[in-house]
């Protein structure tokens, strides 16, 4: 079965390194298959007999923890995921849409709608948020920088783990699990 891990803070302002060909030869060696990363803020397609994506992400966080001395969080998803992604995200049926200001926020839970109330939405006008099950569907007014709704706050929060993606990187993300299939 294959699943995409989605690292949270590697690689990012020289914190937690990782170089992604040491670490598609770490997930190898214990046995994961097909290993393909993209970019180096930590996407990794792994193949495994696990089916379980929880248990496969904790396998790949010990896996780290254990090799590379790191604490990062994973989350994983499968396609469909993905494809729900593009299926119900708001934004994308807007005319002028900016997709460099277009986020998916992947959450480690199932969260329900009235969690849009904890985030407390209305003090980042005009940056705009709506929760759709385990992502959280991010529009921002200027840019991802610029913001302090970001990662931290959403876990703060929600008490939860989650981890960002831009909208072209979750277009790239599929357009890969569709080509490995």
């Amino acid at each position: 079965m294959k699943h995409l891990a989605l690292l949270r803070g590697i690689n990012v302002s020289g914190h937690n390194m990782i170089k992604m060909e040491a670490l598609k030869t770490t997930l190898e060696a214990i046995g994961f298959t097909n290993v393909v990363t993209y970019i180096q803020s930590g996407n990794v397609f792994v193949e495994t007999n696990e089916e379980i994506p929880v248990t496969v992400g904790f396998t790949i966080k010990q896996e780290i923890y254990k090799s590379f001395g790191h604490e990062v969080p994973v989350i994983v998803i499968g396609k469909n995921d993905l494809e729900l992604c593009l299926k119900n995200n708001p934004f994308t049926k807007e005319k002028e849409l900016d997709t460099k200001k277009l986020y998916v926020a992947f959450i480690s839970k199932e969260l329900p709608s009235s969690a849009i109330n904890e985030l407390k939405i209305s003090q980042f006008k005009p940056d705009e948020a709506v929760i759709d099950g385990n992502r959280i569907f991010i529009k921002y007014n200027i840019g991802a920088g610029k913001t302090r709704l970001d990662q931290k706050y959403i876990e703060k929060k929600l008490n939860v783990t989650a981890t960002m993606r831009n909208w072209n990187t979750v277009n790239k993300l599929l357009e890969m699990f569709e080509e490995e299939v």
